[in-house]
């Protein structure tokens, strides 16, 4: 099974694609998907439309994951996050994917880190379930490891012999 996992920001979004095969998570792809916090919010959102969509094609998921809503510091920093999350649920969703939401909590405690690990402590994780990987930013990597999360959850008929 190959999983997409999207963690959604409105400067920095980042993909990552794994495998599961025969119980073993292995490393596809994963990348950034960057934006300049001067261009204008629809141009920010339409680069992150159109990188999400290439790389759902480039990488052909069987399944695609994201980052689930939690809760800001500020309203306004909510709302870019919402509207790069959404971006994201409509990118999916037009390569003809249901995006499934994942917490960071549950994704922390599927890879193994603690609830209060922070971002390079996970990535650690992450590179440690996957053997080695580039040089990835933590965008990524959280990507990655919600990717790892979701094919560790679900539960897909076609593996199970369920009809």
């Amino acid at each position: 099974m190959r999983v997409l996992g999207i963690d959604p920001g409105s400067t920095a979004t980042g993909f990552g694609v794994v495998e599961r095969q025969r119980g073993r998570f292995h490393f596809v792809a994963a990348g950034v998907i960057r934006t300049r916090s001067t261009e204008p919010m629809g141009a920010r959102l339409h680069r992150i439309h159109e990188g999400l969509v290439e790389a759902l094609r480039a990488h052909a998921p069987d399944e695609v994951a994201i980052e689930a809503i939690f809760k800001h510091k500020s309203a306004e920093s909510a709302i870019r996050l919402g509207q790069a999350r959404g971006v994201a649920l409509l990118a999916a969703a037009a390569c003809g994917h249901e995006a499934t939401p994942y917490n960071a909590m549950v994704v922390k405690r599927t890879v193994g880190a603690h609830g209060r690990a922070d971002k390079q402590a996970l990535a650690r994780v992450v590179g440690m379930l996957l053997g080695a990987l580039p040089d990835l930013s933590t965008d990524a990597t959280d990507a990655l490891a919600i990717a790892i999360t979701h094919a560790s959850h679900v539960r897909r008929p076609a593996l199970v012999g369920a009809r």
